[in-house]
């Protein structure tokens, strides 16, 4: 299992764009997991893949050939690039591009929708550290309930309860009892 570094994700994804600018094409990304947070918040600085969901070229499978052959070049996992993460996503919100390079943009989704991942995932301190990153970028100024109402759209069904429990933890221990 490879650990990518905050520089090595930013040299595999400019390595991409570049053989995509080489076929014509510009790979548009939606980037969720520890990725999003290192190149979003710089909140960490490795992870072991990147995790995302490939939003154009339509034909999702020359992005993951062309990311192979990133693979195979940097001596990385094949699966450095994946979109194992999809199943955690209740549809894809527009957030802010966090990575560009030639023929390569790649985005995050709206902090309610990376909160609401972190806490029906909430399975480590990785997780807990990165939802008190989050929960401080989130528009908060409406109080707890308010912002719950943000994230809650977010959860993954069947995992309402144990988010919503995680939520409130961490509002607590972010600004105290509300």
């Amino acid at each position: 299992m490879a650990i990518l570094t905050r520089d090595d994700i930013r040299a595999g994804l400019s390595r991409l764009g570049q053989l995509a600018g080489e076929r014509g094409i510009t790979i548009e990304l939606v980037v969720v997991g520890g990725a999003a947070m290192a190149l979003a918040y710089e909140a960490r600085n490795v992870t072991r893949d990147v995790d995302a969901l490939i939003v154009s070229p339509r034909n999702a499978e020359s992005v993951r050939l062309l990311a192979e052959s990133v693979a195979m070049e940097r001596e990385w996992p094949a699966d450095w690039l994946n979109d194992a993460a999809k199943g955690f996503l209740i549809g894809v919100s527009a957030g802010p591009v966090i990575f560009s390079a030639p023929g390569i943009v790649a985005r995050r989704p709206a902090t309610a929708q990376l909160l609401a991942m972190k806490l029906s995932a909430w399975r480590d301190d990785v997780d807990i550290g990165d939802a008190r990153i989050l929960l401080r970028d989130l528009d908060s100024l409406s109080g707890r309930d308010a912002a719950w109402e943000q994230v809650r759209q977010y959860v993954l069904p069947g995992s309402e309860l144990k988010a919503h429990y995680a939520f409130m933890d961490l509002w607590e221990a972010v600004y105290g009892d509300d």
